[in-house]
């Protein structure tokens, strides 16, 4: 597999929201996207194809890879050229956790997660909250995140605002809260 495809295997968004949030780069476990990814639910549809046809997980959805744990109500992952190309994840809500590179660690949950791989983009949708203890936090109806540009967009939902925090160097984890 490439170093590219490698990078692309699963949901490094949570690096681009640690970024968007610190005032300092933090950078999300580097050595996650190489490691097995592990997928468990009370059911799954799959097909076999390696045409974009879905691989459905519902009910109780975890998935771990590495130190990124996901949990979610419903995952529809898509495949294509021997790598995933999409993940749709959905959920009351979808949580994700993940340690980062610098020993921090990052949490979000949202009602809908879309990581499009072939657009390098993630977009995280309802009740959005994303907390990097120590360092910050970002919420809202939408937030966007574009992998090859690096650019987040947010916003609120039904003319709501996003409300982002950023914390001074230093700052004790419980001064995350926005």
């Amino acid at each position: 597999m490439s170093p590219r495809a490698a990078s692309r295997r699963f949901l490094p968004a949570t690096l681009a929201l640690a970024l968007a949030m610190a005032a300092a780069p933090a950078w999300a476990k580097s050595g996650d996207r190489n490691q097995p990814m592990d997928l468990t639910s009370n059911t799954q549809d799959c097909s076999l194809a390696d045409d974009g046809s879905p691989c459905v997980f519902t009910g109780n959805v975890r998935i771990v890879q590495g130190t990124l744990d996901v949990r979610a109500a419903r995952a529809d992952v898509r495949r294509g050229g021997g790598d995933i190309t999409r993940i749709i994840l959905s959920g009351s809500p979808v949580r994700l956790k993940q340690d980062l590179d610098d020993g921090g660690s990052i949490n979000a949950s949202a009602g809908n997660v879309d990581y499009d791989l072939q657009t390098e983009t993630v977009v995280f949708t309802g009740d959005v909250e994303l907390d990097q203890p120590g360092r910050g936090t970002m919420s809202g109806g939408r937030i966007v995140y574009n992998m090859a540009t690096g650019r987040v967009q947010g916003g609120g939902e039904q003319g709501g605002q996003i409300r982002t925090r950023i914390l001074p160097k230093g700052a004790k984890p419980g001064q995350g809260g926005g």
